[in-house]
């Protein structure tokens, strides 16, 4: 009979809100937590809520969160029973699981010989081949020469899809449509697997044009009991990266979701897997069905699967990994209701969906919906990690119920001082196509132009920031024109606007801007909630006053603008001249591929930085010459910093 291991003391090897998770659950069975953390990270939640933390290292993840060695030392310090790796990071990493077994810690995951096989993908095919399970057509052999790798490629035909072997996340993944792309992309790819990785291996599949992304969750214990938990529809992706996740899957053929539920199984029973874990699956439109990848860890998208089947997935990892047989059968699994998960990302949506980071000037979460975030009102947002900082999840007994409980929700979520991706999640839960369920992989890069829709016109938040600048309680009730218009300032367009203030009586305001004329009624007022009105409408808005800076929420959408009143203005915020090759966020130069005084094609390849583990390749934007290169290799750039200009042929 396969032997208990009892544990009291968790060390969770990992950060933010996956910590936070890992915790909750852990006080509530009655397990103490031991939280690590980098030096950034000092001061954050997962660190407060733990019952203890230690330092583990400077902000860079390999000198903390990569590190085993002082993980390991971080546990042996603390008298640590077992490890949880969360997602990321080592949570699939062989020699880290295997280093936990080494040093007399449960690893509360699978066996680190299961890790490494499924983990290197090109092996992962070989053994779902063996068990049954239909594997894309590609290559996945042990030659990694750029020409073999062409000559594959040329052989599958395209478009074909490059994957780095090791790792997840979408990251080493790129697509490519032709011939003459692919060396391109295949240098790319190498470099982030190598840079996330520690692995710059990758293998190729032949892409699928329209296909759904669909995985299977899975729990199976060491006594050789193993369930699934039902399927979660995943396809809505941007970078090959999910943002919105539901669960059931809409539309999904019952026939196909039971051969794709027992193919789940019967893959981790010939693999001897321990644990939850996913099976990721590509559904192609002529209802086939293809193994992509198995996650050998809990998923960020674990929510929903809670949500319909009532289950804490983290007290299953625990039982499972202190010996417990499964307290379920497949018989008894029910799935109630529709769950839909969405991740708040700090992104750039408009420049190719760029991460972003600094400070989150002011955050508040939705009351009405379930919240997964360690984020606080003047936390930063920091350039080394994941751009995700939340997971905002609703519950419905129909989709159409938990669609319209998110869209609620999203309307209640207010994030300052950063570029997200809110109005695009909202825009595709509104979405026809999202609607009508069943949408594809390439559901956003299809419908681009509806969802990533241009900030709409500032007038009525302009007119309120220039009332809200001004309102002081108890002023004088008598008329009068501000002496100066205020000069606001709005770095999303690039322009600056005159207004004209005056107040006509106590709280109420007429703001000429543009030739227009607004009457703003400030009816009360707290730190950053409002009750106004605005011509002959009622309305609350949620803004920020900070300094000059001056944030509005306004129809969904979040406008800063800054006050230039006492400064001469002198244009030109934000917009670079031709040929400035500018950073998108604060990044970190990976490359730099061409010299001053070289000649350039429009589209060759000049530089790439890379944030929060993803690369961003910087092109020419016309034939020309490149005039001065101004960063090198290894450079940690800000938003905005000139990194080469180039001047036109």
């Amino acid at each position: 009979m396969p032997t208990p291991t009892p544990f009291r003391k968790i060390l969770i090897a990992n950060r933010s809100e996956i910590a936070l998770r890992v915790i909750r659950t852990a006080r509530r069975m009655g397990l103490t937590t031991v939280a690590v953390y980098s030096s950034i990270d000092n001061g954050a939640s997962h660190v407060e809520q733990a019952d203890e933390a230690i330092c583990i290292g400077a902000p860079e993840p390999s000198a903390s969160y990569l590190n085993i060695q002082k993980i390991i030392e971080a546990a042996q310090h603390s008298g640590t029973d077992a490890v949880h790796p969360g997602y990321g990071f080592l949570a699939e990493n062989e020699a880290f699981a295997a280093a936990c077994v080494e040093h007399g810690l449960v690893f509360i995951g699978p066996s680190p010989e299961v890790i490494g096989s499924m983990g290197d993908k090109a092996r992962a095919k070989q053994l779902m081949r063996d068990a049954g399970v239909p594997c894309i057509p590609g290559y996945d052999g042990k030659s990694q020469k750029a020409d073999d790798l062409q000559a594959e490629a040329d052989r599958i035909g395209y478009p074909v899809m490059i994957k780095a072997t090791a790792g997840g996340g979408g990251r080493g993944m790129r697509l490519v449509e032709s011939s003459e792309q692919f060396r391109n992309a295949l240098s790319s790819a190498q470099s982030e697997a190598l840079a996330s990785f520690g692995s710059s291996h990758v293998l190729l599949e032949r892409a699928l044009r329209h296909p759904r992304h669909i995985e299977i969750q899975i729990l199976a214990d060491r006594h050789g009991n193993a369930i699934h938990l039902g399927e979660r529809d995943c396809s809505v992706q941007r970078r090959h990266q999910k943002i919105i996740e539901e669960a059931p899957a809409p539309g999904l053929n019952p026939a196909t979701r039971q051969a794709m539920g027992q193919a789940a199984v019967d893959a981790v029973r010939a693999i001897g897997y321990e644990g939850v874990g996913t099976l990721e699956f590509l559904l192609d439109t002529d209802g086939s069905f293809y193994f992509m990848e198995m996650n050998t860890r809990l998923q960020v998208e674990h929510c929903i699967t809670e949500e319909i089947t009532g289950l804490d997935l983290v007290e299953q990892q625990i039982l499972v990994a202190q010996g417990h047989e499964l307290a379920l059968r497949q018989d008894d699994v029910r799935l109630t209701g529709h769950a839909i998960e969405v991740r708040l990302c700090a992104e750039d949506c408009d420049h190719d969906f760029m991460p972003q980071s600094g400070r989150a000037a002011f955050w508040h979460a939705p009351r009405q919906a379930r919240v997964e975030s360690a984020i606080r009102s003047g936390d930063t947002i920091s350039p080394y990690y994941d751009s995700m900082f939340a997971k905002i999840v609703t519950h419905g007994p129909d989709r159409h119920a938990a669609q319209m409980r998110m869209l609620h929700a999203l309307g209640e979520t207010v994030i300052f001082g950063l570029k997200t991706n809110l109005p695009l999640l909202a825009s595709c839960l509104s979405h026809p196509a999202w609607l009508n369920g069943g949408v594809s992989t390439g559901f956003i890069a299809e419908h681009a132009d509806a969802l990533l829709q241009p900030l709409m016109a500032a007038h009525e938040p302009l007119a309120i920031a220039a009332a809200l600048r001004c309102h002081q309680p108890g002023q004088a009730r008598v008329p009068r024109t501000l002496p100066v218009p205020l000069k606001l300032f709005d770095k999303a367009r690039d322009i600056t606007t005159e207004a004209q203030v005056t107040w006509t009586s106590a709280g109420r305001y007429d703001v000429v801007l543009d030739g227009r004329a607004y009457r703003i009624g400030i009816l009360a007022k707290d730190d950053c909630r409002a009750r106004l009105t605005v011509n002959d409408g009622e309305f609350k808005v949620w803004f920020w006053l900070e300094d000059s800076h001056i944030h509005i929420r306004w129809n969904g959408q979040n406008h800063a603008f800054t006050d230039k009143t006492l400064e001469a203005y002198l244009g030109g915020h934000g917009t670079a001249a031709d040929g400035q090759i500018r950073a998108a966020s604060s990044c970190k130069v990976a490359s730099v591929s061409v010299a001053s005084g070289a000649a350039v094609k429009s589209g060759d390849l000049i530089l790439t930085t890379e944030a929060m583990k993803t690369e961003y390749q910087h092109t020419a934007p016309f034939d020309g010459n490149v005039r001065d290169v101004c960063v090198q290799a290894g450079d940690q750039v800000s938003e905005g910093d000139v990194l080469a200009i180039l001047d036109p042929a």
